[in-house]
């Protein structure tokens, strides 16, 4: 059976993750198998809209298939790599521009690569399992597949705390930061998606759509807009070991434990986000593209790989442990890629 099942049911393309075991994590495979699928249906006029699900009850897809990243980077091959985020970078910006509607039902958890399949869609849908979030920073890396233009537009300082601490979203918090548009008990989705296909028209989807369980993130807004103001790592950090709430020690940590040089370049990335004038999605995968790029060789990201997944002694060393980050550290993670700009063709 194959790891994502492709189909044309009704007036719907679908898409159905198959790799339950692995909590649907996406392999490079799946990811070209996908982008060529949506590309055939752009022109279709007997798909309507596009429907994504998937397998199990634990994972809509918990992120990329990192092993062979992890293989490839090891061995010195970083091309192998810098090819996977480019062409996966390609199928966020495609679905993010996709003209016709793209539906998706996250149940579980739907973080990194999940994100960027689930979450760039037209109609994004929670049930009472979801679990979204962007948990880059743990393993050297920062949120990426377009994550960082969805933090950039979350209110006030929330996207400097989710990119930074990886922090999970409930299907109301997830509503609330602009991961997720609508929430349908998981009860209604075999009934959901028989109307989506039979119709082609996701206007079901609202007539069916309830108010979530409540969330935390609303209420916390004030303490986070205060505590992850600063301008960077160091400037958070010392707010946070200031403050005498539990929510701070809870922040701080998350951050102890997370890639120092990923967490300063999560900051500077959602800053220079957020003042771009014309915001868009290929803005912010090409500003990704630059740390990505560079991952194998000068971050953290394989040493985070080993210690959270491949030797799972959870006990990473990251560069700049215990010390504040130069600026110029991120300012090269960052800097343009020149020829090597990330480019969508």
């Amino acid at each position: 059976m194959s790891d994502v099942e492709i189909r044309i049911e009704g007036r719907a393309g679908r898409i159905t993750l198959n790799r339950p075991a692995a909590l649907n994590a996406m392999t490079y495979e799946m990811c070209t198998a996908i982008e060529a699928a949506i590309d055939h249906w752009r022109a279709d006029d007997s798909v309507a809209l596009i429907l994504f699900d998937a397998a199990g009850d634990k994972a809509f897809c918990a992120g990329g298939d990192i092993a062979e990243l992890y293989a490839t980077g090891t061995a010195g091959d970083f091309d192998y790599g810098r090819r996977f985020w480019c062409d996966e970078y390609r199928l966020n910006a495609k679905l993010f521009e996709y003209p016709k509607p793209v539906v998706s039902l996250m149940q579980g958890f739907t973080m990194g690569g999940g994100v960027g399949l689930g979450c760039h869609g037209t109609h994004r849908v929670v049930g009472e399992t979801s679990q979204i979030a962007m948990p880059e920073c743990g393993i050297g890396l920062v949120p990426d597949v377009g994550g960082s233009l969805m933090l950039a537009l979350a209110p006030g300082r929330l996207g400097e705390y989710l990119g930074s601490t990886g922090a999970r979203m409930g299907p109301a918090d997830a509503i609330y930061a602009g991961f997720s548009d609508l929430y349908v008990p998981q009860s209604k989705w075999s009934d959901l998606t028989a109307q989506l296909v039979a119709t082609g028209d996701p206007a079901c989807i609202e007539t069916m759509a309830e108010t979530p369980p409540e969330g935390r993130l609303e209420a916390l807004q004030p303490q986070i807009d205060d505590l992850f103001g600063g301008e960077s790592r160091v400037h958070v950090i010392n707010a946070l070991k200031a403050d005498g709430s539990n929510f701070a020690a809870e922040a701080l940590k998350t951050l102890s434990r997370n890639s120092p040089l990923s967490v300063a370049c999560t900051i500077e990335m959602v800053h220079r986000l957020r003042i771009v004038a014309s915001l868009t999605i290929r803005r912010a995968l090409e500003l990704e593209y630059r740390f990505t790029f560079r991952a194998m060789e000068h971050s953290d990201f394989l040493e985070g790989i080993r210690a959270q997944i491949i030797d799972k002694d959870r006990t990473p060393r990251w560069q700049y442990a215990g010390e504040d980050v130069p600026l110029t550290a991120v300012a090269r993670m960052l800097m343009p890629l020149g020829a090597n700009t990330l480019t969508f063709d």
